[in-house]
């Protein structure tokens, strides 16, 4: 799985930052930085969580079978 931003929504906020430092960073500036794109099993809730919390919908969570048919 992968996390996939939208970067026309999103603001910068932070709520996913502070669900999930390792794979999300604000940058001074504002612009959300993808530390990892990348979803291992044992992260997976986590980051759902962030995809739900996020404010301006900003962020999707790209499961294999769909990235297989892109």
């Amino acid at each position: 799985m992968r996390i996939e931003v939208n970067r026309a929504r999103c603001v910068g906020l932070g709520v996913c930052e502070s669900l999930s430092p390792e794979h999300f960073e604000v940058s001074d500036d504002g612009v959300l930085v993808l530390r990892d794109d990348s979803v291992s099993a044992d992260a997976v809730a986590t980051i759902e969580e962030a995809v739900r919390s996020c404010p301006t919908a900003s962020l999707t969570l790209i499961s294999r079978s769909e990235q297989a048919g892109a």
